[in-house]
């Protein structure tokens, strides 16, 4: 059988492994069990947690069993990993709630038939834990000492590491060796964020178990100067077509730096390699052809194809003369409409978050309505803006959106 460490390590997934030639033979030769968590800290995955969820896709294609643990329990107390300071505490139903969301989300791209995978929620085994049992059966095995050094403490140990979070480690190692003794589990695969962590529980099951037991992390999504890709103006980048609009992730997608368009098509599509290297081949004006793959290919992955096609006609209505009635649209009633500001419009229209932040643009010369350069703040919308009962806002040369007049 065909090695799935070939697959994520030429596509560039692959950051750090533990044992790693063991684990490489083993996924050579034998169909595996491995797992990746999500704690559901929002109600909605983002771009950040896509990366992962395609490499669990390869691996499934390679004939390995996932499961998708959703950390129910471990969200109550909150990773400190690649934090400065502590997660907001969330209550019983709305970590329930996101968990519901995640489960949804993630049977998108996960094949949960005849078994191929599973979803479970370490809220079932840690939410009822003995505390003094636990102490002797589970942190007998860990050294203060060596936590205390691991990257995911040291980074907070100056502004303050609460006795809750530093229970996260142990948490996360035993959501493995629990996974271990009911399914199998061999392998934790995430973020290289979570290196620690996946350590603690690789050793946890080695230690206890007298079994192999392996973590693999991958790159996290970053653009070519190291910052991590999804976040916008508006905020980050998610996967909820009700909080990031299929347009607007296509756009993402559409507008990323010229030199990161390789590295995301390698890792959030499945498009070959040869392919890949015959888009990117170029890197003049010849790029843009390859951005609009890499939309079109994550956007029909994540919001599937009928999605990525509106949301593609509605670009090329703004930027290639296509069809307007295919851009964004908003309706808004007449009486809305009525002598209001510009800057209220935008407010209404949901472009801007705050008046504030409208004046702002209009001051930078960022707003137009239709052709019309919008250059003092108290400007209003005139009668003769709406045409056959429409017009188009421009805020800045990539959001466009046709408000029709109800």
């Amino acid at each position: 059988m065909s090695n799935v460490m070939d697959t994520l390590r030429e596509r560039g997934f692959i950051k750090q492994a533990v044992y790693e030639d063991d684990l490489y033979e083993l996924l050579g030769k034998e169909k595996i069990t491995f797992y990746a968590g999500f704690d559901p800290t929002a109600d909605s995955l983002h771009v950040g947690h896509f990366l992962l969820v395609m490499a669990m896709a390869h691996m499934q294609r390679a004939g390995h069993r996932a499961i998708v643990l959703v950390g129910g329990g471990t969200a109550a107390v909150g990773d400190p990993s690649g934090r400065t300071d502590m997660r907001q505490m969330m209550t019983r139903q709305t970590i329930d709630h996101n968990v519901a969301c995640f489960k949804k989300q993630l049977s998108r791209f996960i094949d949960f038939d005849d078994g191929k995978a599973i979803i479970v929620n370490n809220a079932d085994w840690l939410l009822n834990l003995n505390y003094i049992d636990f102490l002797r059966d589970i942190g007998v095995h860990f050294s203060v000492n060596k936590m205390l050094s691991a990257e995911c403490f040291k980074t907070r140990m100056e502004k303050g590491l609460s006795f809750l979070e530093f229970n996260y480690m142990l948490m996360q190692s035993y959501d493995f060796l629990c996974l271990n003794q009911k399914y199998g589990c061999i392998l934790q695969i995430g973020g290289d964020d979570q290196w620690s962590n996946m350590l603690g529980g690789a050793n946890l099951i080695r230690k206890k178990e007298h079994k192999d037991a392996f973590a693999l992390t991958f790159t996290l999504l970053t653009n070519s100067e190291g910052k991590k890709m999804g976040k916008t103006q508006a905020g980050a980048v998610w996967l909820d077509p009700n909080k990031t609009s299929p347009y607007d992730f296509y756009q993402y997608w559409r507008n990323i730096d010229d030199a990161d368009v390789e590295k995301c098509l390698k890792l959030l599509t499945f498009l070959p390699l040869d392919e890949i290297a015959e888009l990117c081949a170029f890197r003049d004006e010849r790029i843009n052809a390859a951005k609009r793959r890499l939309a079109y290919e994550v956007t029909a992955i994540v919001h599937g194809s009928e999605e990525a096609d509106k949301a593609q006609a509605a670009a090329e209505a703004v930027f290639g003369g296509g069809s307007i009635e295919q851009m964004p649209t908003r309706e808004l009633s007449a009486a809305e409409l009525e002598g209001i500001k510009i800057a209220d419009l935008l407010l209404a229209a949901g472009i801007t978050k705050s008046k504030g932040e409208g004046r702002r643009l209009i001051e930078g010369g960022g707003i137009s309505v239709n052709n019309r350069k919008i250059t003092a703040v108290d400007d209003a919308l005139a009668a003769s803006d709406i045409t056959d009962g429409a017009f188009i806002i421009h805020k800045g040369k990539k959001t466009h959106l046709r408000i029709t007049v109800k």
